[in-house]
């Protein structure tokens, strides 16, 4: 599964299109917002407290509620989605926003619009082995 945070529709439908015309397959679900992707990544969203797993995190930086640095910042800080692939899809140009993205642990930045070839490089890079329930 691939989770995309991203609040613009069409920005969304850009990234399924994309997706679906280069073969990927996987399940996308999406947040709209920051709070939102917490709750999925955390199984704090009210559907049973159940959290989910994805192989990759297609990440937007300006969101609402609570942007996409610190969605970034609390997913390395929790021993659940430390190794989580995270992929930074934004339309930031501020090197700011480059420097605190890999400083805070993405495995990617990627600026839209896309390059498919460098999305779809970034996106299939090797993930980290399963996580395993502590002991």
């Amino acid at each position: 599964m691939i989770l995309l945070v991203e609040d613009n529709p069409d920005d969304e439908a850009l990234t399924r299109r994309a997706l679906a015309k280069n073969n990927i397959q996987n399940e996308v679900r999406v947040a709209r917002d920051g709070a939102e992707a917490l709750a999925l990544l955390f199984g704090t969203d009210g559907e049973g407290g159940q959290a989910i797993a994805p192989e990759v995190v297609l990440l937007d930086l300006k969101l609402p509620k609570v942007d996409g640095l610190e969605v970034l910042r609390r997913i390395r800080a929790d021993e659940r989605t430390r190794l989580l692939p995270v992929v930074i899809l934004t339309s930031s140009r501020e090197e700011r926003d480059v420097v605190l993205g890999y400083g805070l642990g993405a495995n990617s930045y990627i600026r839209k619009p896309v390059d498919f070839g460098q999305f779809v490089e970034a996106v299939l890079n090797e993930p980290p082995p399963p996580r395993r329930p502590a002991a």
